[in-house]
């Protein structure tokens, strides 16, 4: 089940976002049907009722120790590290890039899943091999920039830009394929900006429809000491309607 929880910086945030659980497992459902050819970890079945906007019944999966995060776009922690040297996670990148500016190609840059209360830490895909192979490490690189390529095309044909996404698998325990599983391309897992907007160019060009609203709010209004200051009202609202215009636009339906 999705809740309607938010974290942000390794805190879990109050008030939660009203609808945001419900929206974000219709959209894994909605991106795990365009995506049907690729195995996943939903099943047929309906969950039980009181939970059946939130919810999803799944296959259980030995999930890989790995977060697949591919970045076609130069944003978030990838900007800063950008800015420090030259470079994304290791990988050098031509000189003069500046925020938000596409990739020559998209990025595979994996990191580890960290326990509660760590942080996920970046590493290369030679670490990623040290851990879980060196097979199952380049099939998990070339599903991920796969369906990354997949979804950013389709985003961009309905005026959506998919900057950058995190994506998880594991192995099924009845046939050993390895499996698409938690949420799939949310706004919770990805970075998506308006194409229109991106565009024009200008200060709004990174106008978000995901996560990094609640974000820009808490650097803005937090140092990260201590507990995180409770979200106005006014921002839990428009994060709201910013995810639920992001559905619209994507899969042409109401929320």
């Amino acid at each position: 089940m999705a809740t309607d929880r938010v974290s942000a910086f390794d805190h879990i945030l109050s008030p939660e976002v009203p609808g945001k659980g419900a929206i974000l497992s219709s959209l894994t459902r909605w991106w795990c049907d365009q995506l049907a050819d690729m195995p996943n970890h939903l099943m047929p079945e309906s969950p039980p009722e009181e939970v059946a906007d939130r919810g999803m019944v799944v296959e259980p999966l030995d999930m890989f120790p790995v977060e697949c995060v591919v970045r076609g776009y130069l944003a978030g922690s990838g900007w800063k590290e950008y800015q420090a040297t030259s470079s994304v996670c290791g990988i050098a990148l031509p000189p003069g890039l500046s925020e938000g500016d596409e990739l020559p190609d998209p990025l595979f840059t994996p990191a580890t899943k960290a326990a509660v209360g760590d942080h996920d830490e970046n590493i290369s895909f030679d670490q990623m091999v040290e851990l879980i192979g060196e097979d199952d490490a380049a099939a998990l690189r070339d599903l991920s920039l796969s369906i990354y390529s997949r979804a950013r095309d389709l985003a961009h044909s309905r005026g959506v830009i998919l900057a950058d996404t995190k994506l998880e698998f594991g192995r099924h325990r009845t046939t050993g394929a390895i499996t698409l599983g938690d949420e799939v391309l949310t706004s919770d897992s990805s970075r998506y900006w308006d194409g229109e907007l991106y565009s024009a160019g200008g200060i709004n060009r990174l106008d978000s429809f995901d996560k990094q609203l609640i974000r820009n709010w808490l650097q803005q209004n937090w140092d990260q000491t201590g507990s995180p200051p409770e979200l106005p009202a006014d921002l839990v609202t428009h994060t709201m309607e910013r995810y639920r215009e992001l559905f619209q636009r994507l899969t042409g339906k109401t929320f």
